[in-house]
């Protein structure tokens, strides 16, 4: 069927008028329209269908104005005739009537003829396509997405029951009307200009994605994710656009407490679109930003870039679409340090690229110009179900502290390295008794090799001698036990050949399953071969200076008897003096002689019964006759004090205690002796009101030619053996010794000796 009112009006009038009235008997309606769809004619039965007059339909959009015959079906159909201008047939049911509809469509000269028959008598094959347009309605009605058919233009073809329920409105109110027309979405400028522009792409074969918030009603919103597909024809153009919402509120509200939480975190958070660009920052970077933003640039780092990553840069900056991200969060390249930025700007592109996840170091600026700060980066890609990355997750997490302790680690370490490396130093690492590793310097002192220790050959036992005093090895491990740590002290090791060591060793313990221990071994060969030396040169010369003196001491009476006889008593002075030097003389030759016999371990004690007082009182009359310048007061004890041991030495001990006590009090007058005695020991108490003793010197004084004075009291005489020589006679007869000081009022020595046992 052609119809052209035009053609029909200007040449053939009696025709026209005789089509005319036929078309107008006609029971099925009929709708002429153009190429636009705009509908140029509609005959009686058409205007009752729709319930409107020929006025009110000619020169609208049919789609607009019939949305009791709107269907995507029926559009397919027109387009199809309006491509092969050929006469096209389809059945199809109203989505708005469910009424039942044959339609022929034929080209005519001014589009096409549309008539629409009711077809309430399907065949089975009608009846077959009754049945998959009710299951394809069904589908509409019961889907929890929100899903419409639109032409290119944006026209409702076709729309499910859910945005109907949420909007509470019918389906022929919004059938044939533009989607952007429609309550929920002319209600929201913002979201109906996304819609429009949208539509706009998929027009032009785009699949377009975006997400929007609607308004169904006034009091509620709604979040949709949102995906406008094309559907081509053979020929590429584009038939129909499918429009599917997918209710995302929850997910944005969750979304809105996340980033409520990322807003709280030290860290820098981005979450970035699979292109690079930003879609979020939380606060910490977002204030970072800015606050750089205001520091002044120091250099010009981004024009010296080269151009691909000029362009990559400058689309990172102007790529963010929400209004509080600016440039700067999406700049953080201008606020890395000069030479971590052709790095990290690589890393990140080769991120984008692969897809992978990534980290790395690099350093921030800070506040202050030109100071830095470590931070580590770390990037996830978020993937949907087909693999695609749809989101990338950066953090920033500062790391200046680390960077720090892992600067001083490594010092450390290298520091731990030249140690072990040492040539000096003998270090081993020991588990229980078995040696599991060792530096070179232990490896070469005790003879064994790298094989031996790393095959654990190397047990703590075979360093010990059978014979050797068990007691030094048992404190030092006792002391690693309690206090993790020991005194240093001297031994003598086994080596693998059998061959001895002396030793100077000292170490350090760690408490786990197994005691763990770092030990430290000194070659002490040479300091003991040369205090051996010593030793035995001093008693040497101690030997053959005691001869000579003896012989002047001799004289010296000698020669007092013989002018005492002449009558001559003016040397009488003179020869007192001398007889105290050749005294003060003598004693230090014996003190000599008495330290080399100690060291080789020859000296000889008495064992007889001795009363301590007595001693004592004989000490205090040489010494008082011989020091005039310090009253010696003594405080006696109750019953007398009898020991076991040798009555010589226990004189020696009280006479360098009181000598160093008058000694060290030049300022005072008077040294206080106690004697106090308890059922088991006596304590006998030296104490003066000299210059005291050092803290840190405390330790040492009874050590062997140790004096503990400071550099400007030099004056004191003395070679430091006095007090070394009282703790080993105390400790020869079972005592022991201990001292109190305080600078600038005194110090007391106190030594403890058991009584004779009965």
């Amino acid at each position: 069927m052609m119809f052209n009112p035009q053609s029909s009006e200007s040449s053939l009038p009696t025709s026209r008028d005789t089509l005319l009235s036929t078309l107008e008997t006609l029971p099925d309606a009929l709708f002429v329209v153009d190429d636009a769809t705009t509908i140029v004619y509609a005959n009686a039965s058409a205007q009752t269908m729709l319930g409107t007059t020929q006025e009110a339909l000619v020169g609208n959009s049919f789609w607009c104005l019939a949305p009791h015959l709107v269907s995507t079906t029926l559009y397919q159909a027109v387009l199809k005739a309006r491509q092969t201008r050929k006469l096209t047939d389809v059945d199809y049911r109203s989505p708005v009537t469910q009424t039942w509809f044959h339609a022929q469509i034929s080209p005519t000269g001014v589009g096409l003829a549309v008539l629409f028959q009711e077809n309430t008598e399907p065949t089975q094959c009608q009846d077959a396509l009754r049945q998959s347009e009710q299951r394809y309605r069904d589908l509409l009605e019961h889907s929890a997405e929100r899903v419409a058919m639109l032409t290119p233009e944006g026209l409702i073809l076709e729309i499910s029951q859910r945005p109907l329920t949420d909007a509470q409105v019918q389906l022929e109110e919004v059938i044939g009307k533009p989607l952007t027309a429609v309550p929920w979405w002319s209600s929201v400028p913002h979201a109906q200009r996304q819609l429009g522009a949208a539509i706009e792409q998929a027009r032009q074969g785009e699949t377009v994605r975006f997400e929007a918030r609607i308004y169904p009603h006034p009091e509620r919103y709604i979040d949709l994710a949102l995906t406008l597909t094309p559907q081509c024809a053979a020929n590429q153009q584009v038939e129909y656009l499918i429009c599917t919402g997918f209710d995302i509120t929850r997910y944005k509200h969750v979304e809105v407490e996340l980033r409520t939480v990322l807003d709280t975190v030290p860290q820098f958070v981005w979450i970035r679109r699979p292109d690079g660009s930003i879609a979020y920052c939380n606060r910490r970077s977002h204030d970072y930003a800015h606050e750089m933003a205001e520091q002044p640039p120091e250099d010009e780092w981004f024009q010296h870039l080269p151009p691909t990553d000029r362009l990559c840069i400058q689309g990172m900056w102007h790529t963010a679409p929400r209004t509080d991200i600016t440039s700067d969060e999406a700049a953080s390249l201008q606020f890395v340090h000069p030479e971590d930025r052709e790095r990290v700007l690589a890393l990140q592109r080769q991120a984008l690229e692969t897809g992978e996840p990534y980290e790395f170091e690099y350093r921030l600026r800070e506040r202050q110009p030109g100071a830095y700060r470590w931070f580590l980066s770390r990037g996830v890609p978020l993937r949907n179900e087909e693999r695609q990355v749809v989101q990338w997750v950066d953090t920033c997490t500062d790391i200046q502290r680390q960077k720090q302790t892992e600067d001083a680690l490594h010092q450390s370490q290298e520091r731990v390295n030249h140690l072990m490396n040492s040539s000096v130093i003998g270090i081993f690492f020991a588990e229980g008794d078995v040696v599991v590793e060792g530096n070179n310097t232990f490896l070469r002192m005790t003879g064994y090799n790298r094989d031996e220790l790393c095959r654990r050959c190397i047990n703590w036992g075979s360093f010990t001698l059978p014979t050797s005093k068990p007691s030094l090895f048992q404190q030092a491990h006792q002391e690693l036990v309690v206090q993790q740590d020991t005194t240093p002290f001297e031994a003598e090791l086994v080596c693998k050949d059998g061959s001895r060591l002396d030793v100077l060793m000292g170490g350090v313990a760690f408490h786990g399953e197994v005691l763990q221990g770092i030990g430290f071994v000194l070659d002490n060969s040479a300091r003991k071969e040369l205090e051996q030396r010593k030793d035995h040169f001093l008693g040497m010369v101690s030997h053959e200076l005691k001869t000579p003196l003896t012989s002047l001491k001799l004289q010296t009476q000698l020669l007092r008897k013989q002018l005492g006889k002449q009558g001559i008593d003016n040397a009488d002075p003179v020869l007192s003096r001398m007889e105290a030097q050749l005294n003060m003389v003598t004693r230090l030759v014996g003190e000599l002689l008495d330290l080399s016999k100690i060291q080789a371990g020859t000296l000889e004690y008495a064992q007889e019964t001795v009363n301590l007082d007595d001693v004592l009182q004989e000490v205090v009359e040489i010494v008082q006759q011989m020091q005039t310048t310090h009253t010696i007061v003594v405080h006696r004890a109750a019953s007398p004090p009898l020991l076991v041991g040798d009555k010589d030495r226990l004189e020696q001990m009280l006479l360098n205690l009181i000598s160093n006590a008058i000694k060290y009090s030049p300022g005072a007058n008077t040294i206080e002796v106690d004697i106090k005695t308890s059922e088991k020991a006596v304590t006998l108490s030296v104490h003066d009101q000299g210059i005291g003793i050092p803290q840190e010197q405390r330790e040492k004084i009874f050590e062997r030619f140790y004096r503990a004075v400071a550099p400007h009291q030099r004056a004191f005489p003395g070679l430091g053996m006095g007090l070394y020589i009282v703790a080993e006679i105390v400790k020869y007869h079972g005592g022991s010794i201990t001292m109190e000081s305080e600078m600038g009022k005194g110090s007391t020595f106190q030594v403890t000796l058991p009584l004779k046992r009965t």
